[in-house]
């Protein structure tokens, strides 16, 4: 076994792998960019080595720098995580070259398999069932839309040495495909440096649904069972779980034998991931494989018991698998929920920034440590409170997991979790996260890859999460209100005859969108440590547990164990609950009358103006001072976390002036263009 291992990535994987190495008694090498010097990979790993500047390119993808810090450190093996170059052939070669260890597949097999184009050759010669398309390399646009009008619209234009939604598009028409080229090159050229796309037809409805697999050196492979991962945006996973609910057991035996089929035929050794896409009448097609660990491997440890990260060092060390496929359990369900740093309420725009605030929710469960009996909760993070996240890298900062008895009782814990997960200084997707998994038809297991498109049309907003029971938001309000007043009635040294009584009757103004408010009525008592809110004559028990100055407050509700997260925002309250967020005014009914006559302040009219959403850097101004632009128009385009993100125009008009030049690092709503006066 060995000795000593580098990490050659950052955040949460690099965090995982070093948990395992610890429990295995395995000295940690992290490497590290200047971006990412204060953070919690350095800090865990026994040594850490700088290896360039903050971007990927100049960093976490240049081989030269991290053979060079094994070779200083004395590392005998590497493991790369997922992305970077954990799928690089070159790079898994160079480390074999120099007497060093890749902790995953050999290159033969990365050179087979991690090529897109080159695995679906593989794949039909190994009778495996494909998806039509074309599978040589795409020189230019035009020939692009030439290919995607012979396959027919739809189609998928996707990067060939690509992962994780980068360097991916799908085309309805020539405009796309055309324009769809080009961004997939370019993403892909500064992802995974290699510009190569190909095209395949895009199946319609489809189901997203991947077996893990596992191979020693010694001609053993085995499947892990499915993971169902067709709740996506953009091509990205947002929710994984395992099992699928929708597969039946003669497909999931299927599926997992043809993946062992193909992993064989390349000598695959390690964990690597076999993709499909599943049919409404559970026909399946091979997408490709990754030859690397998956981010959502948590849910297949969950429901198996394995250590994957363990299971991939064992191998490389040279042992054989411990167990064979009838040994494979499969107990209970697990779902993941992939945090992102990312405001849903602004299209999923990143978010950078300091972490004010980051506490997750308690762990009952910890990677590389033995499952309890009856599940629980992990969290698998590479950040801490106070840290900075970055625009160089992934939006994804933690990934939460749960695991139940069954399917429901996963949602339930998950619902649970996100409640407690407390995240400020910068906007995350946990409401988003919150409304999928409360939406009827996720409950049912009625989805597929279009579920989130098909949902929320035109985007995501505040009006769009449901909650079983509003008024408990309001009660909430009203509850923590006569809490506070308490606390300060029973301070010492009150004027005589003006001292502060806590109140028994209460109004809620809730505001909302474009300065409306609604006034919620309440009457309070308060009894042995409960307090009883009466709403429109209907009445909610609420029984309060531990701190108030907590964000994540405890306790129950009518009897029901409940976690929201409440905030003193001035003199409101913002209030958290299962998706939704209420900001709120606790007052007495004569200060509501008052209130409702003083006027709302509208916003200044920014339509003139074109702001970056985000902080990122302008790589290019589409458009020039003078020129006549229509709805929908290209006018710019800024890179965050590795993303290309495409500002249009919202309606007609004459661009007046630019402000912000190409190349320039731009910060949250700085001016880009200035539009003429209509």
């Amino acid at each position: 076994m060995f000795k000593k291992i580098l990490i050659a990535n950052r955040g949460e994987i690099a965090c995982r792998v070093i948990k395992t190495a610890r429990r295995m008694g395995i000295a940690t090498v992290a490497v590290y960019s200047e971006a990412d010097r204060d953070a919690r990979h350095v800090e865990l790993a026994d040594e850490a080595v700088l290896i360039g500047p903050p971007p990927s390119r100049e960093s976490y993808l240049v081989m030269d720098r991290i053979i060079e810090a094994c070779k200083r450190t004395g590392a005998e093996a590497v493991h790369p995580g997922y992305g970077f170059l954990s799928e690089n052939e070159q790079f898994s070669r160079r480390i074999e070259e120099e007497g060093i260890t890749f902790i995953g597949p050999k290159h033969y097999s990365i050179a087979a398999m991690g090529d897109k184009i080159a695995s679906k050759k593989l794949a039909l010669s190994a009778q495996v069932n494909t998806i039509p398309g074309w599978n040589d390399v795409i020189a230019s646009p035009d020939q692009a839309v030439k290919i995607a009008k012979d396959i027919g619209y739809p189609v998928m234009i996707k990067a060939s040495a690509g992962g994780g939604g980068k360097g991916l598009r799908v085309a309805w028409n020539d405009k796309d495909a055309f324009e769809g080229f080009a961004s997939c090159r370019n993403e892909a050229r500064a992802s995974f440096g290699d510009d190569r796309v190909f095209i395949e037809k895009f199946v319609e409805q489809p189901r997203h649904i991947e077996i893990q697999v596992l191979g020693d050196a010694h001609g053993h492979c085995v499947y892990l069972w499915e993971r169902e991962c067709s709740i996506q945006r953009r091509h990205q996973k947002v929710i994984e779980e395992a099992p699928s609910s929708f597969i039946s057991e003669k497909t999931r035996k299927a599926m997992g034998e043809q993946a062992v089929a193909l992993a064989k035929a390349v000598k695959y050794q390690s964990a690597g991931t076999v993709e499909f896409v599943v049919g409404a009448d559970q026909s399946f097609y091979f997408l490709e494989m990754n030859t690397r660990l998956q981010v959502e491997h948590p849910v297949t440890e969950c429901i198996t018991g394995l250590d994957l990260v363990e299971q991939m060092i064992r191998v490389a060390a040279g042992e054989k698998l411990g167990f064979t496929q009838k040994d494979i359990q499969r107990r209970g369900w697990a779902i993941e929920c992939r945090i992102n740093a990312e405001d849903p309420f602004r299209n999923f725009l990143p978010s950078t920034g300091r972490l004010v605030k980051f506490r997750p929710p308690e762990q009952t469960m910890e990677a590389s440590r033995p499952m309890p009996e009856n599940g629980g909760v992990r969290v698998d993070t590479g950040v801490t409170e106070g840290g900075e996240i970055p625009m160089y890298y992934d939006s994804m900062i933690a990934k939460l997991i749960v695991h139940g008895a069954d399917r429901n009782e996963a949602i339930r814990r998950m619902r649970e979790a996100l409640n407690a997960f407390v995240i400020r200084g910068i906007s995350s997707n946990i409401p988003f996260q919150a409304a999928l998994l409360a939406h009827p038809k996720f409950v049912a297991g009625d989805f597929n890859t279009g579920f989130i498109t098909e949902q929320y049309p035109k985007g995501f907003s505040a009006a769009q999460v449901p909650h079983d029971n509003p008024d408990f938001v309001i009660a909430l309000a009203a509850t923590m209100k006569r809490r506070s007043q308490e606390g300060s009635a029973s301070l010492t040294g009150q004027l005589r005859g003006h001292e502060l009584v806590p109140r028994q009757d209460y109004v809620v103004v809730v505001h909302g969108e474009g300065g409306a408010r609604t006034s919620h009525p309440c009457r309070l008592k308060v009894d042995d440590g409960f307090t009883v809110v009466t709403i429109r004559d209907r009445s909610h028990t609420i029984r309060l547990a531990g701190s108030l100055r907590d964000i994540a407050v405890h306790g129950e509700v009518d009897g029901t164990p409940f976690c929201a997260q409440v905030e003193r925002i001035g003199v409101d309250y913002k209030i958290s609950h299962n998706g939704l967020t209420v900001v709120a005014r606790v007052v007495s009914p004569r200060a509501a009358a008052l209130y409702e006559l003083v006027p709302h302040k509208p916003p200044p009219d920014m339509s003139r103006y074109l702001l970056s959403p985000m902080p990122g850097l302008l790589v290019d101004v589409a458009v020039q001072p003078g020129q006549k632009v229509l709805a929908g128009e290209k006018l710019a385009v800024i890179e965050a976390m590795k993303m290309e993100n495409v500002l249009v125009a919202a309606q007609d008009g004459v661009v007046a002036k630019i402000v912000s030049n190409k190349g320039e690092s731009l910060a949250v709503d700085q001016v880009i263009l200035e539009f003429e006066k209509a």
